[in-house]
């Protein structure tokens, strides 16, 4: 008899950039089934209103100051949320930087590099910690994990002066798959998200250009940008036991935009 489906009662969600906007989203999606969540960001201010946003759904959250691009700082705070919550379950690698919108023969190669060291390396240092915890207790009888990344439509379209952004959203899906397969084993399923043009700090300066959201809100069959509540039923779905036999996923959320 299936019951409780998408109960996540017990269950600990890491989420990086969870501090606001698609991840904020996905803690709360989390937060409301029941779900223990630990938020990773850069700005603590920012983390705290997180906290006061999260609290009132009840389960115990916490939140990390972290700079992703440094694997000190992301083992760091691993072993932190590990010791507020004891155990991680989901790790949603969602924090990431966008691109200077530079034409590539004259990208620099500080630019390439800071897109590169949050957007993908970001996202190998702390998926490594997720991934040796979990199979660590895999080992130990407790099979269960979910790795998600947070990947972008500009992984499988052309970004004209976007190319470091758009390789390392490629490369975040390639991670997944490969994760999907090696994980599989130790009852570990591996995602990414493709989110299209949604809500956040990172597209308020590109909203607020009437020749871009002239363009390009016709090209979206539901008319509206998305926002992070978008983004909270698919997270809870990945944590839950209705996804066990769901993995190497690439999940397009984008209100049909990518179809018409």
């Amino acid at each position: 008899m299936i019951q409780n489906l998408f109960d996540l009662t017990g269950k600990v969600a890491l989420i990086t950039g969870g501090n606001g906007g698609i991840g904020l989203g996905m803690a709360e999606g989390l937060a409301s089934q029941g779900c223990e969540v630990a938020i990773w960001g850069t700005n603590a201010e920012k983390n705290n209103q997180a906290l006061e946003v999260l609290r009132p759904y009840g389960p115990k959250v916490s939140a990390e100051v972290c700079d992703v691009s440094d694997p000190t700082a992301v083992a760091d705070c691993f072993a932190e949320s590990l010791k507020h919550h004891g155990r991680i379950d989901g790790c949603f690698a969602n924090a990431g930087v966008g691109g200077r919108a530079t034409a590539f023969d004259e990208m620099t190669q500080a630019e390439w590099d800071r897109i590169i060291g949050v957007n993908l390396n970001g996202v190998f240092y702390v998926f490594r910690c997720a991934a040796q915890h979990m199979k660590q207790r895999a080992q130990n009888g407790d099979a269960f994990g979910r790795l998600v990344g947070t990947a972008s439509l500009a992984a499988i379209s052309g970004q004209a002066k976007g190319q470091h952004y758009a390789a390392t959203k490629g490369g975040l899906i390639s991670m997944a798959k490969a994760l999907a397969v090696e994980y599989a084993r130790f009852g570990v399923t591996a995602h990414t998200l493709l989110p299209g043009w949604i809500e956040t700090a990172m597209t308020e300066s590109t909203f607020s250009w009437d020749r871009f959201t002239d363009n390009v809100m016709p090209r979206i069959p539901m008319r509206r940008w998305g926002t992070g509540a978008d983004f909270a039923g698919i997270a809870v779905y990945i944590m839950s036991q209705g996804s066990s036999y769901h993995t190497a996923e690439t999940f397009l959320i984008d209100g049909g935009y990518a179809n018409f």
